[in-house]
């Protein structure tokens, strides 16, 4: 009969240490500061929560454990014999907890420094830099050092310790990683369209306009050749070599530009221009080989092939996707970053 009894007492504390274990550990720390302070009221201020939800809290707990934990009366609270009985061992894991995160923060150690990232003007102005700023919230003690240019940067002349590029490069002693593809589309605003429509022929493009942004690897018959003319004289309205200003000209009916396949996606208030045309890229993140040993340059490098990743981002898919058909597929990230309410396209 003994042996029955001790048999069910260790039972009894198997099963009281699993619902231990089982518990939201804010809630036992919220009993920890409760037992304490003997008073909701003054826990409740530790805590930085109200009465009635940290009261909400001791209940669950109390349910959870299916005893009850305090004796409550008019001048505070007492631990009940089975409050006695876990304020202990759940003292200890206090204490456990607070010995993890002290060897944490003694074996990792925090990335510091400045890591000076090359992107071209409108992947590094409209995709890059949103994201950043979450990424500068979480290791404040690095410096991204964001350099947007229309020309790439060389890193093997130390020009950036990172780039992301649209050529290639050659250089053997670099680290090269092809990120995806950039797909390009003529794009025009809603007002442009109301007013003059889409080019269906060759002789409709008579009574439109086009933006051209030029860059090292595309002049003007480029463009000719992508929308089928033989040339774009007449036609030119606005030519430049910034990304934000052709969104701009784009956005403030100067006529038909190209922007990248996400743009309407993102929030921007355009609409694709189906004639026919568009155009892709593959972009590459490249980094001197000597850089793989900084983890400061790592985590930059992981956190770039994170934003660019198309598994997560279908529009750096290698296959095109409508700018229609991306709405819904990057909803979640207009909402985290798009570029509504995003100062930069929207003038005065």
């Amino acid at each position: 009969m003994h042996q029955v009894v001790q048999r069910g007492a260790a039972l009894a504390q198997q099963s009281d240490a699993a619902e231990l274990r089982s518990a939201s550990w804010d809630d036992l720390r919220a009993f920890l500061i409760c037992a304490e302070q003997l008073a909701f009221r003054r826990a409740a201020e530790v805590l930085g929560v109200t009465n009635t939800t940290l009261m909400r809290r001791m209940d669950r707990l109390e349910a959870q454990l299916c005893t009850k934990l305090f004796v409550r009366h008019q001048t505070g609270l007492l631990l009940s014999d089975a409050g006695r009985s876990i304020y202990d061992d759940v003292k200890g894991m206090e204490r456990l907890s607070f010995n993890v995160l002290r060897t944490a923060s003694q074996s990792v150690a925090v990335p510091r420094g400045v890591v000076r990232v090359a992107v071209t003007e409108g992947p590094g102005t409209y995709w890059v830099l949103p994201r950043l700023i979450d990424f500068q919230n979480t290791y404040q003690s690095l410096t991204v050092d964001l350099n947007c240019a229309m020309e790439q940067a060389d890193v093997a002349r130390l020009e950036a310790d990172i780039a992301i590029q649209f050529e290639k490069p050659r250089n053997p002693e670099l680290i090269c990683a092809r990120l995806g593809r950039m797909h390009i589309y003529p794009f025009a605003s809603e007002t442009y369209v109301r007013n003059y429509g889409t080019p269906r022929s060759p002789a409709d493009w008579k009574f439109h306009r086009i933006v051209v942004q030029l860059a090292p690897q595309v002049d003007e018959t480029a463009y000719a050749r992508v929308f089928g003319l033989e040339s774009l004289e007449g036609l030119t309205s606005i030519r430049t070599n910034s990304s934000t200003a052709t969104l701009y000209a784009v956005e403030r009916s100067a006529g038909i530009g190209f922007l990248p396949s996400c743009t309407k996606a993102l929030g921007a208030p355009v609409v694709p221009m189906d004639v026919g045309a568009s155009h892709s890229m593959d972009f590459w993140l490249t980094y001197h080989r000597d850089l793989k040993n900084s983890q400061a340059h790592m985590i930059v490098v992981d956190w770039l092939k994170r934003i660019f990743d198309p598994k997560v981002y279908p529009c750096f898919r290698d296959e095109f996707i409508h700018p229609n058909d991306l709405v819904p597929m990057m909803e979640s990230a207009r909402e985290a970053v798009g570029l509504e309410g995003f100062t930069a396209p929207r003038p005065a």
